[in-house]
């Protein structure tokens, strides 16, 4: 199941479409506007500990910063609920190339990387492409912007 649903949000990013599948940039965490699900209901922990995309699992949920959060299992949903802050992604799951230049551009699942042990989503291929080549940079500037992108988000 984990890889098909790798395959089907690659396959909606590539195509243009995962916009379509209603991510609220209303928001200080990226959340599907009618799910309530924090990043699409993929397990944050999986990252580290997998180091892939796992969906997580109805019945392993957590709220927290105003979203539902997903988990395989029982341990990373503890994980996550005894330090949100580690396995959140870094600038709510907004895209840090489109952050660093003032915009809430929300960042994508399938496209990610883990970066001195935090976790980055990314808009497009491209960004992630950016970040990769220079994250000191990209980390360095998004900080920078994200707090009057943050204060936009919560108008």
């Amino acid at each position: 199941m984990g890889a098909a649903l790798s395959v089907a949000i690659g396959a909606a990013v590539a195509a243009g479409q995962w916009p379509a599948l209603h991510a609220s940039t209303t928001e200080r965490v990226v959340v599907d506007r009618h799910t309530g699900l924090a990043i699409y209901g993929v397990d944050p922990v999986a990252y580290f500990t997998e180091r892939k995309l796992v969906p997580g699992r109805a019945d392993f949920e957590y709220r927290y910063a105003g979203a539902i959060w997903r988990f395989v299992n029982d341990g990373n949903r503890a994980a996550f609920a005894a330090d949100p802050d580690v396995y959140m992604p870094r600038y709510g799951g907004y895209d840090p190339v489109g952050i660093s230049r003032g915009l809430a551009t929300p960042g994508f699942p399938a496209l990610w990387a883990v970066h001195e042990q935090r976790l980055y989503l990314f808009y497009t291929a491209a960004a992630r492409t950016a970040f990769l080549a220079d994250p000191a940079q990209v980390i360095v500037s998004a900080s920078a912007h994200w707090a009057a992108v943050r204060n936009e988000l919560a108008e």
